[in-house]
């Protein structure tokens, strides 16, 4: 195949928004120093990674892997220990007080709380004072 085109790929991966990403893939693997799989005759890496999917010299099954974990946020592990997650998650809904957040009931902490909130208060009637001014004056 002397000049490879889209046409010739879409044999092999009907879904031409597939092929794309698939060849972009390859081209990228190809650029980082992967091993080619056909003699590179002065092309640059997409016009390789075309031949080679043409060619079907490369795994489709390795690209198609490569994209949806290069598109992934969250990566989740299936060799996970399910008996632990299990036991976690009964442990967080039998003792769903860690969600709650907790006050001490200390006589200091309440006075400093009082003292915050009647300093708000005379920041809100300063507030209303300036802005009745403004309205006056306008």
């Amino acid at each position: 195949m002397a000049r490879v085109t889209v046409e010739d790929c879409i044999e092999i991966i009907p879904n031409r928004f597939e092929l794309v990403l698939f060849a972009a893939k390859r081209a990228r693997e190809i650029s980082a120093g992967s091993q080619l799989t056909i003699a590179r005759n002065n092309d640059k890496n997409p016009v390789v990674a075309l031949r080679e999917i043409a060619e079907q010299s490369v795994s489709l099954i390795a690209l198609r892997d490569g994209v949806i974990k290069s598109m992934q946020r969250n990566v989740f592990s299936d060799e996970g220990e399910p008996e632990l997650e299990d036991e976690l998650q009964e442990a967080m809904q039998a003792d769903q007080s860690w969600m709650l957040p907790t006050i001490d009931s200390d006589d200091d902490d309440s006075e400093e709380l009082e003292e915050i909130d009647e300093s708000d208060e005379d920041d809100d009637e300063a507030e209303d004072k300036v802005s009745d001014e403004d309205e006056t004056e306008e």
